[in-house]
């Protein structure tokens, strides 16, 4: 059995994402992993670009994640906080999503990231497969 209480990995995204039902896999810009159920994406990784950048630097982040979201008050929960890691830009604006940079990953549990990967597949995956997978996996 997996510790959920460990610090998560950026290895536990790529695990977790696949380990989800009817996931397929495709390859971006940089050959980043885009992981999709019913060819919507609901994780993620981003090339380096300007609207994720150091403040003080400038340097755009080389490690950005990009998680779907359930809802616009889910993302409000996640990035409201200034000491989570867990943040958006001006470019996500709308978009149901947040961003992680891997460097923070450890932050998080696993178990808190498999919360995080699971939420964002059920807010991308059609209603019969959402309906399905929640089924199986009845809230502890």
């Amino acid at each position: 059995m997996l510790d959920a209480s460990r610090p998560a990995r950026v290895e536990d995204v790529h695990e977790l994402a696949s380990a989800m039902p009817h996931v397929t896999v495709e390859y971006g810009t940089g050959d980043n992993p885009v992981y999709q159920v019913g060819g919507k994406s609901f994780v993620f990784f981003r090339n380096p670009r300007p609207d994720a950048a150091d403040p003080v630097t400038g340097e755009r982040y080389p490690d950005v994640i990009v998680f779907w979201v359930p809802s616009d008050s889910d993302k409000q929960a996640l990035v409201q906080d200034p000491a989570s890691p867990f943040f958006t830009t001006p470019h996500f604006n709308g978009h149901r999503s947040v961003l992680l940079r891997a460097g923070r990953i450890g932050e998080l549990t696993r178990g808190e990231l498999a919360e995080v990967v699971q939420d964002a597949w059920l807010s991308r995956a059609s209603a019969r497969r959402a309906a399905a997978w929640l089924s199986a996996h009845p809230p502890a």
